[in-house]
């Protein structure tokens, strides 16, 4: 079972997400939920994930600068563990420009937005 930390602004779309990623049919994915950055920070360096999946907005806790931080301390700890940063592609136009250049530099392995399918979301988890 692979586990996926979790950690987004909206609670509501956080917990449609991990109900995605736990319904998967085969079973991959065990979500751990987090409500702050440093929780996700302290899961992703103490857990072993496969994955953490953190929200990315304008808005501190959530920008990108901070985001990175925690992905530098987590692939320190495990260089294995992606990295997948959520952003809204509609609302924040440019945090997500922001967050492909991320993804073009090598910064974060896989960047979604928040406008995408649930299945194609497990589909592309399933992938990393």
């Amino acid at each position: 079972m692979r586990r996926v930390i979790l950690n987004m602004k909206d609670r509501i779309f956080a917990d449609a997400v991990a109900n995605t990623l736990r319904a998967d049919e085969q079973g991959e994915f065990y979500v751990v939920p987090t409500t702050t950055s440093e929780e996700a920070l302290e899961y992703g360096v103490t857990c072993d994930p496969y994955a953490v999946l953190m929200e990315v907005n304008g808005y501190p806790p959530y920008v990108l600068e901070e985001r990175l931080k925690i992905r530098d301390a987590v692939k320190k700890v495990n260089p294995d563990c992606k990295i997948v940063l959520v952003v809204d592609e509609n609302s924040e136009k440019k945090v997500a420009e922001e967050v492909r250049r991320a993804k073009k530099a090598g910064r974060i392995d896989q960047f979604i937005y928040g406008s995408i399918s649930a299945s194609y979301l497990v589909a592309l988890m399933d992938t990393l």
